[in-house]
């Protein structure tokens, strides 16, 4: 290799590692899966570094670019694993503590995400460029390579569909880890009273086990009676399990350890009043917790 072309590959690794945060972002609003952004990251870094970095204007730009289009061809096999995946499909989990970088710790809630996974894929990719990362209609037409209508077209179409499964609530985040901790205590101590009285009525409790996991059922299950017994009826079956909060996807959560490490992370979607729980995602399944530290010693 010549010394030019060491550094033109020098100069290529600190561009990409500079924007790398960024496009790990993107990636995951879009898809969902740690490891299908990894795989995205990775072949968006062999098409990066195959290029002439002096003939592209914005590095960044065209970056993001290669990432979307990237992400956007994974969601045939992505969406075929979805329909023979067994019980409900939920993201997987992004922890996003103190120590990770600020862009990470911006992630989208589960909850949102569960409600993108409504969409095409198109839409999805619009609704996370522009609400998410505020990227312009035009921007986001040079990536996709469609009109600037026909993507104000497809924004409006997302847009009008979020906000009909997922009205926006201003909900702070100690407001949050309040109702998360009464949630625990209530659930995790048997308090089957206190735990209806937190419930929506409406409530669902969406179980991600993918057939892999004995936390969870294979079927949601709705209702604030069914799901305050299941809860209950579950703790006690995994009394042994060591509980810590943590942050998952920007939201307070609750970890479920055992003696080998994490078996199940439950977080809590607030009704719009902020006072109860709507939903509660529990995803156990040992695949989507591989990267889910377990800093219990720390």
């Amino acid at each position: 290799m010549t010394m030019s072309g060491a550094k033109q590959e020098d100069r290529a690794s600190a561009v990409f590692a500079d924007h790398r945060e960024l496009l790990f972002s993107i990636v995951y609003n879009m898809l969902g899966t740690v490891g299908d952004t990894e795989d995205v990251l990775q072949e968006t870094w062999l098409a990066w570094s195959a290029k002439d970095l002096e003939q592209i204007d914005s590095h960044r730009a065209y970056l993001v670019r290669i990432a979307v289009n990237q992400a956007l061809a994974h969601q045939s096999a992505l969406r075929r694993r979805k329909e023979t995946y067994l019980g409900p499909w939920l993201p997987e989990p992004l922890a996003t503590d103190a120590a990770e970088p600020a862009v990470r710790a911006e992630s989208v809630s589960i909850a949102m995400l569960v409600v993108l996974e409504t969409l095409t894929p198109l839409e999805r990719t619009v609704f996370v460029l522009h609400e998410v990362f505020a990227y312009r209609h035009t921007e986001i037409a040079a990536m996709i390579d469609r009109s600037p209508a026909a993507v104000r077209q497809l924004a409006h179409r997302a847009r009008e569909h979020v906000q009909a499964r997922r009205p926006k609530a201003r909900i702070d985040r100690r407001t949050h880890q309040a109702v998360t901790e009464r949630f625990v205590a209530a659930a995790f101590g048997g308090d089957l009273g206190a735990l209806i009285e937190l419930l929506a009525p409406d409530v669902t409790l969406w179980p991600d086990g993918g057939g892999k996991s004995a936390v969870g059922g294979p079927r949601p299950i709705h209702g604030r009676d069914k799901v305050a017994r299941t809860i209950v009826a579950g703790t006690r079956h995994n009394e042994n399990l060591e509980l810590r909060h943590r942050h998952v996807n920007g939201e307070p959560s609750v970890v479920l350890f055992s003696e080998e490490g994490p078996v199940a992370v439950m977080v809590l979607g607030l009704a719009a009043d902020g006072e109860h729980v709507g939903d509660v995602y529990v995803v156990s399944n040992p695949d989507k917790l591989a990267t889910i530290p377990d800093d219990r010693e720390g």
